[in-house]
């Protein structure tokens, strides 16, 4: 087994040698090819980075917050619309459309390196980036994380890139505590009160399924999500909730100016208990649908809203 094991190693160190010695005609600009650094991006693939990052342009909200949060907020050059409410981000730095980014501005501004979420990629059409990746700017797509432990995953790559593996470990480390936290409270609860959580309202309604890290932390806090057997995102009809009749309904829509009482005035929705009762929640809007380390906030709000008599408002 050892000499299996270092054959192996041996093998996958020269595969790196290789990697990198190939990549060395496409450095970024300004970058020797002693001064960058190789990684599997979150899809497998290598890439290279430069050694030395001072500014970054971040493209999708949830990779802005985690980046952040790790301590770069000053590195950040430049940002997706979305990221526009994020705390500790450079005041009136330049906004780009997450779905359409302007591809000659970012040349312009000549970032060290570009984080782009896998819907930008996926959105079809001409590809914004090829110009800049052809300048040797490196573009790193980050896929969409639907799982708690993508999202762990997503946190630590990022850290690694750009050398703050410390600084990852740590909150990843305090992410999971809060999370067991409510793991070990939730398993104990011997009720299990069903829950119908909307992304999007009347009357193009939006909910969620399993393979989503919501429907996770649904069942994480004890509860019961009554779209549990639909896949992922998913578009419902009304008479599916009413017919569900759940006991809790948590609402993240934030674009209509009362979303709980426009959900308690819908038509024949108040013989549903949650209705009835008055057990109707919002939850932050952010951390329930960017796949980050703020997550836990909206764990936090839905098991106080779900379970009021288990989960305080101190309870953390």
């Amino acid at each position: 087994m050892k000499l299996f094991f270092t054959i192996g190693l041996i093998v996958m160190t020269l595969i790196l040698v290789v990697s990198i010695a190939a990549c060395a005609e496409n450095t970024p600009t300004g970058q020797s090819s002693e001064n960058v650094s190789e990684f599997l991006d979150r899809e497998g693939n290598y890439i290279t980075v430069p050694g030395s990052i001072n500014s970054i342009l971040s493209m999708g909200p949830a990779t802005t917050e985690i980046l952040v949060e790790l301590g770069f907020a000053d590195k950040i050059i430049a940002i997706d619309g979305f990221s526009a409410n994020i705390q500790g981000l450079p005041s009136g730095i330049p906004q780009f459309d997450m779905m359409a980014p302007d591809g000659e501005q970012i040349m312009i501004l000549r970032p060290d390196i570009i984080f782009v979420p896998g819907m930008t990629r996926d959105a079809g059409g001409d590809d914004p980036f090829q110009m800049i990746r052809d300048a040797g700017i490196p573009v790193i797509f980050i896929p969409t994380s639907t799982s708690i432990n993508e999202i762990i995953e997503d946190i630590s790559f990022l850290g690694a890139i750009m050398g703050a593996e410390d600084k990852s470990e740590e909150i990843i480390s305090a992410m999971k505590l809060e999370i067991e936290a409510f793991r070990s409270a939730g398993a104990a609860i011997t009720e299990r009160r069903t829950v119908y959580f909307e992304i999007s309202p009347a009357p193009w309604m939006v909910s969620l399924g399993r393979d989503t890290f919501l429907n996770e932390m649904i069942e994480i806090i004890g509860a019961e999500n009554i779209f549990a057997d639909m896949d992922s995102w998913t578009a419902i009809a009304d008479e599916a909730v009413i017919a569900a009749n759940p006991d809790v309904i948590l609402t993240s829509v934030d674009f209509i100016d009362d979303p709980i009482g426009e959900i308690m005035s819908r038509p024949g929705w108040g013989a549903i208990t949650a209705v009835s009762q008055g057990s109707v929640y919002f939850i932050d809007t952010d951390a329930s649908n960017r796949p980050s380390h703020n997550i836990v906030v909206a764990l936090r709000e839905m098991a106080q809203a779900v379970f009021p008599e288990y989960f305080d408002s101190n309870y953390e």
